[in-house]
């Protein structure tokens, strides 16, 4: 089975080498040279900056980055790699996208790229390196397709054939909307911890005394407040949420981050 990992950043190259350990022939792709040198000295499989040099595979995964730009969603290298898929995809090809997308992108693309002639499923990454061994590639993970006999064989490639216990949604919708709102649910939460940290700063509480306790409570989980809601996944995804729908509560936790930072600036510039 021929796998094509597209994308051999900070997920791509976690999952084709996870791929590799699980009998397929994979073949990373990247645009980035060094992410190519990288991934054939440490992921044992093959690798090119060249498209052409990539075969025609079973099975392709999308793993590029998205953005976001001016308060929207980017996904134009999601697009353009889905149409270089094209060129070489028939009927029983399965396209994956991992990337973070948000809901409607997986059927424009399987209707107006591929025109409707691939298998293709959205099985959202939940990889987070700074705790690889237990939230790495092989994780629950949530998956939905374009259809049953997409979903079906989705199934049988990450659940039977690489033993990623995976979760199935009735839509791919769902599986598009559910990574956006895991990220920004975590937002929410990072930010309440800012707002109290504030709180406690002006009525002279301990904040890290007082969420020690909190956290003793079987149902509370209070994350710690740094220096603001930071890295690239939370401060985009809900705002790929807010760009679909209003939403006075995550306008608002984007508020107090952008309050609190603007607090800690003003704490390291008073004289102690």
């Amino acid at each position: 089975m021929i796998t094509c990992v597209v994308g051999l950043g900070q997920i791509g190259f976690p999952v084709a080498k996870y791929i590799a350990t699980k009998g397929c022939d994979v073949y990373g792709f990247d645009i980035n040279p060094v992410a190519v040198d990288y991934g054939i000295q440490n992921g044992k499989f093959k690798a090119t900056i060249q498209w052409s040099q990539i075969p025609k595979a079973d099975i392709y995964i999308i793993c590029v980055t998205t953005a976001q730009v001016n308060n929207r969603a980017e996904l134009t290298a999601v697009f353009e790699t889905a149409k270089k898929i094209a060129e070489k995809a028939d009927m029983n090809t399965l396209v994956a996208i991992e990337s973070t997308i948000f809901p409607g992108t997986s059927k424009k693309i399987f209707e107006e790229i591929f025109k409707g002639n691939v298998l293709l499923v959205h099985a959202p990454h939940r990889y987070w390196a700074d705790q690889e061994d237990k939230y790495g590639v092989n994780q629950v993970r949530v998956i939905g397709g374009v259809n049953a006999k997409s979903l079906e064989t989705g199934m049988r490639f990450y659940k039977e054939q690489l033993g990623i216990p995976m979760h199935t949604v009735s839509t791919v919708e769902v599986a598009e909307m559910c990574k956006i709102i895991e990220n920004s649910h975590r937002y929410l939460q990072i930010a309440f911890a800012e707002d109290l940290k504030m709180m406690c700063s002006r009525i002279g509480m301990n904040f890290g005394e007082l969420r020690e306790a909190m956290n003793t409570k079987w149902n509370v989980d209070l994350p710690e407040a740094r220096d603001g809601i930071g890295r690239h996944c939370l401060p985009k995804d809900i705002r790929y949420v807010t760009s679909l729908t209003p939403s006075i509560l995550l306008s608002s936790a984007m508020d107090v981050d952008q309050k609190y930072r603007e607090w800690l600036t003003k704490q390291k510039e008073e004289p102690t």
